[in-house]
């Protein structure tokens, strides 16, 4: 479907790498918005990091809260991949979308996997290509947004990695006044993040996850972990010392940077290995 409208903030009076879009959105009948960093890259076939915000939050937080950008910049400087890094709004209803498709309340995860990526392909034509890969990470909410969404689109998304994860819908009722009967969706399991990782057998994107040992959600991704085991299905948990907090995720995005970069470096390298003459 295309996009209605798109307005684009002008370089020149924008922070230094830093562009904000607003996409009319035809899921949630209204406008919403974007920010990107990296925004001034010429890197063709860029891969492109989606990184979800939790509760409360919008697009900007991760830069003006969580610092990524200095956490990116850092890794860059010591041989990181470079990246395109898009951080949109959850859709912004009450406290927070949980980027599910709410029964007649809007279609939050389309505006994700529809609007938002269609957005960065048509401002960024020149670097966002056909070959450029995608990934998906997130905090909280966010990370469940991440979690869910790289399992229903496996296609979509090269890797996931989610911090101090939302793992069960439940959970939201931690942090929201909202009755858990507003995320009705129409499909009964569609926040199960379990049936979505059952569905995608042969096309499981490269899976990582952590949490503060202090943390609210500590038990959940426990229980997350545990379920991924009995599965049988391939991932990295990690647990380290910290709550839920902004100290936390700042300095733990820096792990699904290098586990996207990491996987990056590989694709390169089998390319690179395919077209050796023999």
């Amino acid at each position: 479907m295309r996009l209605l409208r798109l307005e684009v903030s002008d370089p020149q009076f924008s922070p230094a790498h830093t562009r904000f879009i607003t996409i009319h959105s035809r899921y949630l009948g209204g406008r919403h918005d974007v920010s990107v960093y990296n925004a001034d890259t010429t890197q063709r076939d860029i891969p492109v990091v989606l990184l979800l915000h939790g509760v409360y939050g919008n697009h900007w937080v991760w830069m003006n809260l969580g610092g990524v950008h200095q956490v990116y910049e850092q890794l860059r400087a010591n041989g990181l991949e470079e990246f395109l890094l898009v951080m949109p709004s959850d859709g912004g209803v009450l406290d927070g979308s949980a980027y599910l498709p709410l029964a007649d309340k809007g279609n939050y995860e389309q505006w994700i996997m529809d609007d938002v990526i269609q957005a960065i392909k048509e401002v960024y034509s020149a670097q966002v290509t056909e070959k450029s890969r995608w990934y998906i990470s997130g905090l909280s909410m966010g990370g469940f947004g991440a979690l869910r969404l790289g399992a229903k689109f496996p296609e979509q998304f090269s890797g996931i990695s989610a911090h101090s994860s939302i793992t069960q819908l439940e959970d939201m009722a931690q942090f929201v006044e909202t009755p858990m009967s507003f995320y009705r969706c129409e499909e009964p399991r569609e926040a199960d993040l379990l049936h979505w990782f059952d569905q995608a057998t042969d096309t499981r994107p490269p899976l990582r996850f952590d949490c503060g040992k202090d943390d609210s959600l500590i038990d959940s991704n426990r229980w997350l972990h545990q379920q991924l085991i009995v599965r049988n299905i391939s991932h990295d948990y990690q647990e380290y010392v910290g709550t839920h907090e902004w100290a936390y995720w700042h300095e733990h995005i820096a792990k699904s940077f290098k586990w996207f970069s990491a996987i990056e470096k590989r694709h390169k390298s089998a390319l690179n290995h395919s077209f050796q003459p023999t």
